[in-house]
């Protein structure tokens, strides 16, 4: 697939929104983080030796070492500007540290469920991506493609303590696995705090719409294993599915209690939302995920009938200010991307 399909398409596989448990789970995340013995880590080694990295990692790939895989592509992260580096970061392709820095590549397959980052905080981060609670085919995909890297590199890796990562707190497995989840019911029950709480105490972390650093958004959370030594990566797998199955439980059983307790309160917040979203000339980024998770409610308990649940991942992606600008071909002031994110919204949501 080419750099413009990349960069200009809306639908990535795991916006589809068809996956287990998807009325909750947005989408789920396995990130492996790998380092090359032969090569100081990317935080000590200088840019030639960087480039050295880059080069091998292509070289393998143009001999056909994600062959396996299918059809891929290779992107340089210095080949784009700053437009279409942050348009792969709202797909979620790529992170805001790989786009920021402007150097590195990545090699995607053909509908972005398997992202390689190289030269980000580590050599590499292999991610695979998936739509709903997906923990288990996510964790496959990204062991058979560290395999592929495995037979074709030599790994720095400890025979006591596992690989060797950049962050001490990736040592062990390199393994970060995370669920995205929408909890409306939760936040509007005002019990997301104590449920957030508890998750904490369990060893997992919890953070916002683009992971670390990042504040969530339209009641969207991530919740991800916080330990990645002493644990297989198995055990990492089944102690964060046992967790999300609790919080998606919690989360369709204060939906319920909510329409039960009001509904026509609950209905005139949703409507509100959706007249909002269906006719507004005018909206930030922030309202229009917070008025989003409204409609996604409303969508989810079929108080809104005829419009695809997709609808809030496809927007998350869609409204977000570089995928704005790369789709209308320029750079917009702040004033003309809120335009035209209400424009976007409004064709969407008045297809119904």
């Amino acid at each position: 697939m080419s750099l413009d399909n990349f960069l200009n398409k809306s639908i990535s596989r795991w916006m589809e929104g068809d996956g287990p448990h998807s009325s909750v789970v947005i989408s789920t995340r396995v990130r492996l983080a790998r380092n090359f013995g032969d090569f100081a880590f990317p935080g000590q080694a200088g840019a030639q030796e960087l480039e050295k990295v880059e080069q091998q990692v292509r070289r393998w790939w143009n001999q056909g070492g994600l062959k396996a895989l299918g059809k891929t592509s290779s992107i340089s992260m210095r080949e784009l500007d700053e437009n279409q580096r942050q348009a792969l970061v709202d797909q979620h392709l790529v992170s805001p540290n790989l786009a920021r820095q402007g150097y590195g590549m990545v090699l995607l397959d053909k509908d972005g469920s398997v992202s390689i980052m190289v030269n980000e905080e580590d050599h590499l981060r292999i991610q695979t991506l998936f739509s709903g609670l997906q923990l288990a085919e996510a964790w496959d995909l990204a062991s058979r493609v560290d395999d592929l890297f495995d037979s074709g590199f030599r790994y720095a890796w400890s025979p006591e303590l596992g690989y060797l990562t950049s962050c001490p707190t990736n040592v062990g497995t390199g393994m970060r696995a995370s669920v995205m989840l929408h909890l409306p019911g939760l936040a509007w029950a005002g019990q997301l705090p104590i449920v957030l709480g508890t998750i904490s105490k369990v060893g997992m972390v919890v953070r916002g719409l683009y992971g670390e650093g990042s504040e969530s958004q339209g009641n969207i959370y991530q919740i991800s294993n916080q330990t990645t030594l002493g644990q297989s990566e198995e055990e990492i797998i089944e102690a964060l599915n046992r967790v999300a199955l609790q919080v998606i439980r919690q989360e369709l059983d204060t939906r319920q209690k909510l329409l039960e307790r009001d509904g026509v309160a609950l209905a005139d917040r949703i409507w509100r939302a959706y007249g909002i979203l269906a006719n507004a000339r005018v909206i930030t980024s922030g309202e229009a995920l917070e008025l989003l998770s409204s409609l996604r409610l409303g969508i989810d308990l079929n108080i809104i009938k005829g419009l695809s649940p997709r609808i809030l991942q496809e927007l998350l992606v869609m409204t977000r200010p570089g995928y704005l600008q790369q789709v209308f071909g320029r750079k917009l002031s702040p004033r003309e991307r809120d335009e035209k994110r209400a424009e976007l919204i409004r064709e969407l949501v008045n297809k119904k």
